[in-house]
């Protein structure tokens, strides 16, 4: 249960039409759930906000690299995977079907045990730098229980497609109980005061709400970068194989596209997360190049096709430079956004147990040479350039802020 902030004023500095917030952004310690979240963080500061990514350790890294503030609220994601497994006879998940993941994992392990563990750490730090704004990731439910027990506003900050509403349904039953030990009436099913939402409508299959929704773009505008490898044959059509941050150590993976693509006439650039998964991938084929992390938006201008886990970050930024790809979803929300890709018709899917060389070189073949999926990405690329950046959403936070303030005595 989370301690309730006893002074419950905002602390926000205004001069003039100056006003400087203390923010906090919150979200699951893991890089894929933090990235997202970095554009509007790099907005906040540069409006002259002050802002602490509150997480775990195991985001330290990425933090640090983006020149932010980090402040541990949490243990790292193993150990919320290992008081999971701690309350099951076996693995977490093992032998449930691709659309039972998120119905299984988001309600258990983010909103049980993460609450769990993330609470009491995140109201000490809301308390001791005098937040003003909470802005959280949909997988951290602490955040707005903690925000509404310190009477602070809190934003929720989309970083992939909306939660299923059975999903949503089963995040609400599950943390009830804290709220109500809070001393708290149950949480509202809708959005806190603000919700920032990053897919675009085509992708997530839905109508634009109207209310408290505010869409936000979710990678950045392609822009001109120097490819930072060399290819053995710069002149073939580039395929990019990446398996993002949470999967990238699916070797298997990685050698099973590789010798796919191996007699195509194409270069293959596999970025394997560090160099020492780059070399656990072991031989590689003369057409390809197995590396560590290379951000992907130095890769993305340059390639025809992209081999990826339908993870929301990297499904973002391929499609925001408009390019078809095949999706081999490995785990959590990557099964229900590799379909919705699908259906947007801007890429092809292949399921865990369909995975092949000859389905893999035959999907990307058909990629490379049916311009259909090329035209219906540049379509969502152009609904991505349609929504508003992350500085032009700054002033909504401040006004939701100057608001508040008239609110209080």
């Amino acid at each position: 249960m989370p301690r309730v902030i006893a002074d419950a004023r905002l602390s926000v500095v205004a001069t003039g039409e100056a006003m400087r917030l203390r923010v906090a952004m919150v979200c699951v310690p893991q890089d894929g759930h933090l990235r997202p979240m970095l554009p509007l963080a790099r907005a906040l500061v540069a409006a002259g906000h002050e802002v602490v990514v509150a997480s775990g350790a195991g985001v330290a890294g990425t933090v640090a690299a983006a020149g932010l503030e980090l402040g541990v609220v949490c243990p790292d994601l193993g150990d919320w995977f290992g008081r999971l497994a701690a309350r099951t006879r076996g693995q977490p998940g093992a032998g449930l079907a691709p659309d039972q993941v998120e119905r299984y994992f988001v309600p258990r392990l983010f909103a049980e045990i993460g609450l769990d563990l993330m609470a009491d750490g995140l109201a000490d730090l809301v308390r001791d730098r005098s937040v003003d704004l909470v802005v959280y990731e949909p997988f951290a439910p602490a955040a707005p229980l903690v925000a509404a027990a310190a009477r602070r506003p809190a934003v929720e900050h989309g970083i992939g497609l909306p939660f299923d509403p059975l999903v949503a349904e089963l995040v609400r039953d599950a943390v009830t109980p804290a709220w109500a030990a809070a001393g708290l009436p149950p949480p509202d099913p809708s959005p806190g005061a603000l919700a920032l939402d990053v897919c675009p409508p085509t992708l997530a299959g839905i109508q634009p709400s109207v209310g408290r929704r505010q869409p936000m773009r979710p990678a950045p505008l392609p822009a001109t970068h120097p490819l930072p490898v060399d290819l053995p044959y710069p002149q073939r059509p580039l395929v990019y194989v990446t398996l993002g941050t949470f999967s990238n150590d699916a070797v298997d993976v990685f050698r099973l596209v590789l010798r796919a693509l191996a007699d195509l006439p194409v270069s293959v650039l596999v970025t394997a997360g560090d160099d020492e998964l780059a070399d656990a991938v072991g031989d590689v084929p003369g057409n390809a190049v197995v590396t560590g992390f290379v951000p992907q938006a130095a890769i993305l201008p340059h390639c025809a096709v992209v081999v990826h886990h339908a993870g929301a970050g990297t499904t973002f930024g391929l499609l925001a430079h408009g390019r078809p790809s095949l999706a081999l979803p490995q785990s959590a929300d990557n099964f229900s956004i590799a379909r919705r890709l699908a259906a947007t018709g801007a890429g092809r899917v292949l399921m865990p147990g369909a995975v092949g060389e000859d389905a893999v070189r035959a999907a990307v073949q058909e990629l490379l040479a049916e311009p259909a999926y090329r035209t219906a990405a540049t379509r969502l690329a152009a609904e991505i350039a349609g929504m508003p950046a992350p500085g032009d959403v700054v002033p909504a936070l401040q006004t939701l802020i100057t608001d508040r303030r008239k609110d209080q005595p």
